[in-house]
């Protein structure tokens, strides 16, 4: 990193609201500059720092973990949920083998992966209560097989035998993935800061300073930098904007300034997730999800072929016990804008669903539990089409866009960053970059 000064104009955008900067705020040089800390841009950043020499810094409104998706997750590491042969299958298979090869390194320094970064091989439930569901669990088993992943159905009754404490009808099953995992996002994220953290000058975080304006090179007229409201960080080689639900906003006033129109539909999908604390009723042996949850990955058009988002809310049964014990149920989604405020109605909804599962909750009331428990409530980074945008900005020189990853932002998180910092050096693709790519993309 070097320090320099240059004088320029300040130009007012709608990043942030009202910002005051000064003309000559402090310059920094860096190789790569990333917008947005959470889980996306600090695993890119770190790719940068072990694969190269470059210098990274990273750019934040808030801190990490504080209202995008990352620190409200449930932390699933996950292949159950997804599909074979889709666009997402490839990056998910890799993602996951790269959060398995970190937890294997830290078992090989003598650390202890549960401590550091939540890390359990639970295994995965996903289960059905329907006829319809259960066919469908089958016809996913037989192709998570053929695709080389571990996975066994299971009837009612063996799904009882790998947890008691689940209830459903006869017509009721699993699909049970033994080798899929989960972490503690926030001591992830933690860990991985302190591993970036030890690059020493090359890694620089700036927190509460959000990105105001870019940087135009006076020759090229390439993308040269960043301007936040309280400094200047220029780049020499690439601006990744990772900055979950709000990149679309951010990537539509930066090409702006290039006199270009680029459509990144990115919608913040709000979230919430119930931890109940010291609450030894519930034992569970794996994590759960209910079949269902997949349902409502994409929103769907009405009749008329036109989505309304305000009345698209859905609750769906997950659980799992989290690194220290607490009980961890969820989850939402509805779209209501950029909105982080608790709906108790919401926690009520998800406390009675878990109910619908686990008829060990029922003999509870949640009233009783309120000093025990906490409500996460976080902005999934929606997509239309259900995948992540992970490619260059057509019409941007040295800007790429890594955003878009609703719901599987933890597993795709390594897969992601491997394949920005590949792009950025031209290096062959471990994964297809086409159906995550901006150009021709069809959000229908």
């Amino acid at each position: 990193m070097r320090s320099r000064t240059r004088n320029f104009t300040s130009v007012s955008t709608n990043f942030s609201l009202n910002p005051i900067i000064s003309s000559q705020s402090p310059s920094f040089e860096f190789d790569v500059v990333i917008i947005g800390a959470g889980i996306i841009g600090l695993t890119i950043a770190r790719q940068f720092l072990k694969e190269s020499d470059l210098s990274v810094a990273i750019i934040d409104a808030s801190v990490p973990c504080a209202s995008g998706a990352t620190g409200a997750g449930q932390g699933y590491i996950w292949m159950a949920g997804k599909t074979p042969g889709t666009d997402t299958w490839e990056l998910g298979i890799r993602g996951k083998k790269l959060w398995e090869d970190l937890a294997k390194s830290i078992e090989d320094q003598g650390m202890n992966p549960l401590h550091e970064l939540g890390w359990k091989k639970t295994g995965s439930l996903l289960i059905s209560r329907t006829s319809d569901e259960l066919f469908m669990l089958k016809d996913n088993v037989r192709l998570y097989c053929e695709a080389g992943v571990k996975a066994e159905f299971l009837s009612r009754k063996e799904l009882v035998l790998k947890e008691p404490l689940v209830d459903v009808e006869e017509e009721g099953g699993a699909a049970f993935l033994p080798d899929d995992c989960q972490i503690d996002a926030q001591r992830a994220v933690a860990f991985i800061q302190r591993e970036n953290r030890g690059y020493g000058s090359r890694y620089a975080e700036f927190f509460n300073d959000p990105v105001v304006d870019v940087l135009r090179a006076s020759g090229s007229g390439g993308i040269e930098g960043v301007r936040t409201t309280k400094n200047s960080l220029y780049c020499k080689k690439a601006v990744v904007v990772a900055a979950g639900s709000w990149s679309g906003s951010l990537i539509e006033t930066i090409v702006e300034k290039f006199n270009i129109v680029v459509d990144v539909p990115v919608k913040p999908r709000k979230g919430h997730l119930l931890v109940i604390e010291n609450f030894s009723s519930v034992m569970l042996n794996h994590g759960l999800m209910e079949v269902g949850y997949m349902d409502h990955k994409v929103a769907k058009p009405s009749d008329s072929g036109v989505v309304d988002y305000a009345h698209t809310m859905s609750i769906s049964m997950t659980a799992t016990l989290d690194a220290v014990g607490n009980l961890v149920l969820g989850s939402s989604r509805q779209f209501a804008g950029f909105d982080t405020e608790v709906d108790e109605s919401i926690i009520d909804q998800i406390w009675k669903r878990a109910g619908e599962f686990l008829p060990v909750l029922r003999k509870v009331s949640l009233e009783d539990l309120s000093k025990d428990r906490k409500v996460r409530v976080g902005l999934r980074p929606y997509m239309p089409d259900g995948k992540p945008i992970i490619s260059p900005v057509p019409g941007v020189p040295n800007m790429l866009l890594a955003a878009g990853h609703e719901g599987v932002g933890l597993t795709l998180a390594f897969g992601t960053a491997e394949m920005v910092f590949d792009m950025v050096f031209g290096n062959p693709a471990k994964t297809n970059y086409a159906p995550f790519s901006l150009d021709g993309r069809n959000y229908k």
